[in-house]
C-alpha cells in the first residue's frame, strides 16, 4: 500500500476558546492528511523504537502501519479480529482490544499472542473498546456493546454480563476486576501524568437520544487499583467524545465530532483542532512526542503540537 502526497488541508484551521490555547499550537502550524482509504480508523498507539504508528480500520478487519521515516503506510495484521483500541505497555508490547474474539490480548516481542483478558466472573466480555497499562503492569480496558450490536464492526450477539463496564486485569493473576458498574457505554479512557486521575469517557448517546457524552474523572487509591469519584469533567459540545490522550501539563486532547477538542486541567475548553471528518482517537508520537496523530473515520492525520504527550 503505498503513500500518498495528501500533505497539509487547504482551509484546515483552529477555534480558539481560550488564551490558553494559543500557546499549544506553534504559529504557521498546519493540520496534515497522511493517508486515507479506510472505513473506520481507530485506535493509535506510538512505538517510537521504529518510528511507526499502528492503527486500526476496524470494519476491514486490518491493522495498519504508518512509517514515518518515509511517509509510507502497509498493513500490519490482517484478519485482525476487528481490533479497536492500542496501548503500548511499559516494556513496548502492543496491548490490543478485540472486538470479534470480545478479549484483550498482547503482542510479545516475538509476534506471538498473550490474551490478558476474555471473561469476568466466567462470562464472556462484551467487545473491549479501548486500553491503557498503569505503572504497575494493571491493564484497564472499557467493555461496551459496540461489536456485539451488529457484524459491521465484531460479530452480533448478546451480551453474557448485560451491562456495559470499566475493568482492571491483574499484571500478577491475571484475574479481571470490575473497576465501575454505573457506566452505559464506557468508551476512551486515560491516566494523568502522575496516575492519580483516571478519566473515562461514556458515549451512550450513540443509542440513546437522552445517553450520556461526557467524560468523567476519578481519583485512583495509592494502591493503583480503587477509584473513588467519578464525576462529570466535561460535556460534549459536538457529535461524541471517544478516545483521548493527556499531555505533560494535564491538558486533555479529546476526538469530537468536528475535530480534536483541548481541555485544560480545570475542566475549561481551551480550543480546537478543526479536522474535516469525525474523530475517534488520537495518540501523541514522533522523536519528541509532541507530534498528535488523528485518527479520522477514513484517514489518518497529524499535527505538530508546542505538548507533549505524557
Amino acid at each position: 500500500m503505498a503513500t500518498h502526497p495528501y500533505g497539509v488541508l487547504d482551509g484546515a484551521g483552529f477555534e480558539h476558546l481560550d488564551p490558553r490555547f494559543k500557546a499549544c499550537i506553534p504559529g504557521p502550524e498546519r493540520l496534515e492528511r497522511l493517508w486515507t482509504g479506510a472505513r473506520w480508523c481507530e485506535g493509535p498507539a506510538w512505538f517510537g523504537a521504529h518510528r511507526t504508528l499502528v492503527w486500526s480500520d476496524i470494519p476491514n478487519n486490518r491493522m495498519l502501519r504508518y512509517d514515518e521515516v518515509n511517509g509510507t503506510v502497509g498493513v500490519f495484521r490482517e484478519p485482525a479480529d476487528n481490533t479497536n483500541g492500542h496501548t503500548v505497555d511499559r516494556q513496548g508490547r502492543l496491548v490490543s482490544c478485540e472486538h470479534l474474539t470480545r478479549r484483550v490480548t498482547r503482542t510479545e516481542h516475538d509476534g506471538s499472542i498473550t490474551v490478558l483478558a476474555s471473561h469476568w466472573q466466567g462470562k464472556r466480555l462484551n467487545s473491549p473498546n479501548d486500553v491503557v497499562v498503569h505503572s504497575d503492569g494493571g491493564v484497564w480496558f472499557t467493555d461496551p456493546s459496540y461489536g456485539i450490536l451488529s457484524d459491521y464492526e465484531g460479530m452480533k450477539a448478546d451480551s453474557e454480563i448485560g451491562a456495559c463496564h470499566v475493568y482492571r486485569a491483574d499484571p500478577a493473576s491475571g484475574e479481571v476486576q470490575r473497576m465501575t458498574d454505573d457506566f452505559v457505554k464506557p468508551n476512551g479512557l486515560a491516566f494523568s501524568p502522575d496516575e492519580s486521575l483516571l478519566y473515562i469517557a461514556d458515549t451512550g448517546a450513540s443509542h440513546a437520544v437522552d445517553g450520556p457524552r461526557h467524560l468523567r474523572r476519578f481519583k485512583v487509591g495509592a494502591d493503583g487499583r480503587t477509584l473513588s469519584g467519578g464525576e462529570v469533567f466535561a460535556e460534549c459540545t459536538n457529535g461524541l467524545f471517544d478516545g483521548f490522550r493527556l499531555d505533560t501539563e494535564g491538558r486533555i486532547w479529546t476526538s469530537a465530532g468536528d475535530g480534536v477538542h483541548a481541555y485544560a486541567a480545570d475542566g475549561t475548553l481551551l480550543g480546537k483542532i478543526l479536522v474535516p471528518e469525525r474523530v475517534a482517537n488520537v495518540c501523541f508520537g514522533g522523536p519528541k512526542r509532541n507530534r498528535l496523530f488523528i485518527c479520522a473515520t477514513t484517514s489518518l492525520y497529524a499535527i505538530t503540537l508546542n505538548a507533549k504527550g505524557a
